[in-house]
């Protein structure tokens, strides 16, 4: 056991957020993602909420401050007029947990899944909201 470390944290995901290097991303699936097919490197988090584990993550995990650090699946055009009430959630954890955060920028579904790909790991969640997908891109540590 380690002192102020987020229990939901599993040493998997301690391992690979100390390996990730300055501008690796990181991709927190919702229960719906597909991330066995697209992860590199696949940490289990079934159980848990993306918020929860947003808030948890920002205790250890610098954002970027080079680049835009902090991105959301877009909205199919169906689903365009659907609220996505998470993403407020998101925002005051982002927003609270890491100064060099300003706000989200959002990637079609396909690019997102062909960027998740490319990501240094992806966490799969239980999260049952819909649009519930995060990449977060890593800074320095100051």
């Amino acid at each position: 056991m380690l002192k102020n470390i987020p229990s939901l944290l599993s040493p998997d995901l301690l391992k690979v957020l100390m390996e990730m290097g300055h501008g690796d991303e990181l991709v927190i699936g919702d229960g719906n993602f597909p991330a066995a097919s697209m992860a590199q490197r696949l940490i289990r988090l079934d159980g848990h909420g993306v918020p929860e584990i947003l808030e948890a993550l920002l205790q250890l995990f610098p954002l970027d401050t080079f680049e835009p650090n902090a991105f959301l699946m877009e909205r199919v055009a169906k689903d365009k007029g659907m609220e996505i009430p998470v993403w407020e959630v998101y925002k005051k954890i982002a927003k609270a947990g890491d100064k060099g955060f300003v706000d989200f920028g959002f990637i079609e579904r396909y690019e997102f899944y062909e960027r998740a790909k490319k990501a240094y790991a992806i966490i799969a969640t239980g999260e049952t909201s819909l649009y519930a997908n995060i990449i977060l891109k890593k800074g320095v540590v100051i």
